[in-house]
């Protein structure tokens, strides 16, 4: 199990992230680095359709199921 750690760099986290998704099948189209707030790290998910967003519900489930 993967824990939250502040120390992880925005960009291989998105890198990671969208790893992922493509073995899920999903796409995030907007998933990249939040370049306003290079000191906080954060990653922009963005905005996605419903049926996308109801896929990502599901692979989550599916991993949690395990």
């Amino acid at each position: 199990m993967v824990t939250a750690r502040d120390d992880v760099d925005p960009f291989t986290a998105v890198e990671s992230l969208r790893a992922a998704l493509d073995q899920a099948r999903i796409v995030l189209p907007s998933l990249g680095v939040d370049a306003g707030s290079p000191a906080l790290g954060l990653v922009e998910l963005g905005r996605v359709r419903a049926g996308v967003a109801m896929r990502l519900a599901e692979a989550l489930r599916q991993e949690s199921d395990r």
